[in-house]
């Protein structure tokens, strides 16, 4: 909205006013960090309030008593904390987008649909009196549908938007300059599969104080360069692009993507100074579903899907002990690979405190982030 009051008062804010910089992205980018941090710190004592006066706290339990035992503490800290973020994050995007690029249109949806579902599931889960529902939520089919059925709308719009830009339809690899082409049903089958495997990711990720948030914070700070570089120019006066120069994929108008997920990184970072170790407030399903799409989004937009393994390398690690853990659970009729899964929990009961897991997650997370930045230029 303010970008566009400015659009609107582009003469006398640039002429009398000598203001230029908000026609810049990385303006717009940081302004939007700033914004949603604020709203999150602003919002967050009062939003907190609010749960606890509705007593939606998180009473986690798991199928290990010594699980059980390491996390009673926390059996009175309110969750539903992801409002905190989806308020920031939504306020900063309407503020300092254009609100009639496609891709910001479609951020917009995707935010609202997957925070809406964790909405119902952390709701029906932790208030309904709805008999066998008080504890599980929405059933694991009613999630996956809603899920499915957002992701659908999203790839079906978003090809629809890039089916004539020769780069979107295409799959690019790491450290390979030539993208390999695709038939649109297999891009529109690649974007269901991400969006909803990457919103189940971050979702499994958010079991300690911080982990998650602070996860979601590298992967999106990577994201804004990502969507910089696949969209902008070098200079105003050359007809070379960033993406042109690092052999990457040029997706026209991706570039005010980078607004967006600048709004996500400030939105996280002001979650962060309530969900630190000890929390006074978890995400919940209501952040961990849209902020995980959100990630999967960004990987599609900018054709880095396969790059996003690397990127997001702590959720594919913890998506991937879980589904290990099942798999030789069942294949050995009830042996365990891992203490508990997902695997922060493993480390956790071998020893580790919440905060060495958390901070030394967050470092292989960088690590991650660090070494999937390193890629553009080895191609």
């Amino acid at each position: 909205m303010l970008y566009h009051l400015f659009v609107w008062l582009d003469k006398f804010i640039t002429e009398s006013l000598g203001f230029y910089a908000w026609q810049e992205v990385m303006f717009r980018c940081i302004m939007a960090a700033l914004t949603s941090l604020l709203a999150a710190w602003l919002t967050g004592p009062k939003i907190i309030r609010w749960l606890m006066r509705k007593k939606i706290g998180d009473r986690p339990e798991f199928n290990h008593e010594t699980l059980n035992e390491l996390n009673k503490e926390k059996a009175n800290t309110p969750t539903m904390g992801g409002v905190i973020i989806l308020t920031a994050v939504l306020l900063s995007t309407l503020l300092w987008t254009q609100l009639n690029n496609p891709f910001i249109q479609k951020a917009i949806i995707l935010m609202v649909w997957f925070g809406g579902i964790g909405i119902c599931d952390d709701w029906l889960k932790l208030t309904s009196k709805i008999k066998h529902r008080s504890r599980d939520g929405l059933r694991p089919w009613e999630k996956l549908v809603f899920q499915a059925g957002g992701a659908v709308l999203i790839a079906a719009f978003l090809y629809s938007d890039v089916r004539n830009i020769p780069d979107a339809m295409r799959l690019w690899l790491p450290f390979y300059k030539y993208g390999i082409p695709i038939d649109g049903w297999i891009f529109v089958i690649i974007a269901i599969l991400y969006i909803s495997a990457t919103s189940n990711a971050v979702n499994l990720t958010d079991g300690m104080d911080g982990l998650a948030p602070g996860c979601v914070a590298i992967v999106s700070a990577v994201l804004v360069i990502l969507c910089y570089v696949t969209s902008e120019s070098m200079t105003r006066t050359s007809t070379m692009t960033w993406a042109g120069y690092l052999l990457l994929p040029h997706i026209p108008q991706v570039g005010e993507l980078s607004v967006f997920y600048s709004a996500i990184l400030g939105a996280t970072m002001g979650f962060l100074w309530f969900n630190c170790h000890p929390a006074q407030t978890f995400m919940g399903d209501t952040g961990s579903l849209p902020l995980g799409a959100a990630m999967g989004y960004g990987a599609l937009v900018t054709r880095n899907e396969v790059l996003l393994l690397l990127i997001g390398g702590v959720f594919v690690i913890e998506l991937a002990s879980v589904v290990l853990q099942i798999g030789y659970f069942k294949y050995t009729h009830g042996k365990r690979l891992f203490l508990c899964a997902p695997i922060h929990h493993h480390f956790h009961l071998a020893g580790w405190s919440e905060p060495q897991v958390v901070v030394r997650f967050w470092l292989v997370a960088a690590a991650f982030a660090a070494l999937a930045l390193a890629t553009l230029k080895i191609r």
